[in-house]
């Protein structure tokens, strides 16, 4: 059986209270619970203070450029469909720098987990505002608070019919490792958008701000409702929903019909050396 304890421990980079230390720890959880190695597993990271989550755990680990994450999840989970391919990163990292990679992954529907430590703000830059930063909200950068309308992500990902759309929150720790283990179980891409504080540069969106406003969906809510999803994926405010805002089940993941995997995984073909020297031939 695995345990946490199979995932390592290690000093980390990370300011006392961030929620970082929560969500490493209800991954670690997760993929214990559902008895998945460290060698079963790749993280394929960003930058930012949420991708150096994977540094601090004994696993696969591709640490990429900014916002360039899911570029490399999804080649390696083409390349290997037998390991579980999870490419964690931050708000500013995936949504802002990884905009466009975001949206494609979304159309592709590549058979991996995506997992956004969503704090609102530039963590590693220290504290200016990212794409999901609130109007209002004053930083260095933005003396005279932020103008722009923030990125709404899981509206975009069920505007999309994405297979798996849900948001965690830190302080709901129970909910957020049962969310990972659906997410890393469906077949196609999982969004799971993490609330998580902030505490040397968002001194606005506080875990006790999160707090009093994360509620988690009643038994009584139907995820599979496309245009209920809509709705309820841009309630942000006084109450802000958690859990699984939308399945969708009817999209064929892009590996069931990538017919570069039809004689196995890529890794495991051989390669025709006479072929490639022409392609690259061809390139002079």
């Amino acid at each position: 059986m695995v345990s946490n304890e199979d995932f390592g421990r290690y000093e980390t980079a990370w300011c006392p209270g961030c929620g970082n230390f929560a969500i490493l720890k209800c991954i670690k959880e997760a993929l214990a619970g559902k008895d998945i190695a460290p060698h079963e597993v790749l993280f394929v990271s960003g930058i930012g203070q949420a991708a150096k989550s994977p540094h601090y755990m004994n696993c696969h680990l591709f640490n990429g450029l900014h916002g360039r994450g899911l570029s490399v999840a999804t080649g390696s989970r083409l390349a290997n469909p037998d390991l579980k391919v999870i490419c964690q990163s931050g708000d500013g990292c995936t949504y802002g720098e990884g905009g466009n990679h975001f949206l494609s992954a979304l159309r592709r529907n590549v058979n991996l987990t995506l997992l956004v430590h969503d704090n609102q703000i530039y963590g590693l830059t220290r504290g200016q505002a990212s794409p999901t930063t609130d109007p209002g909200h004053r930083t260095k950068t933005q003396p005279g608070g932020v103008k722009l309308e923030p990125v709404h992500p899981l509206t975009i990902a069920v505007a999309m019919k994405t297979g798996f759309v849900a948001r965690g929150f830190t302080g709901m720790q129970e909910q957020l490792v049962s969310l990972i283990q659906e997410a890393i179980e469906f077949p196609g891409l999982a969004l799971v958008d993490i609330l998580q504080q902030c505490v040397s540069f968002n001194r606005v969106n506080t875990f006790k701000w999160y707090k009093d406003r994360c509620q988690a969906l009643g038994d009584d809510y139907d995820p599979t409702d496309w245009a209920g999803a809509m709705a309820k994926s841009h309630e942000w405010g006084e109450t802000i929903p958690t859990g699984v805002i939308y399945r969708n089940g009817g999209r064929e993941p892009l590996e069931e019909s990538f017919s570069a995997l039809a004689n196995g995984a890529l890794m495991d073909q051989k390669r025709d050396m006479q072929t490639v020297a022409k392609i690259m031939e061809s390139f002079a």
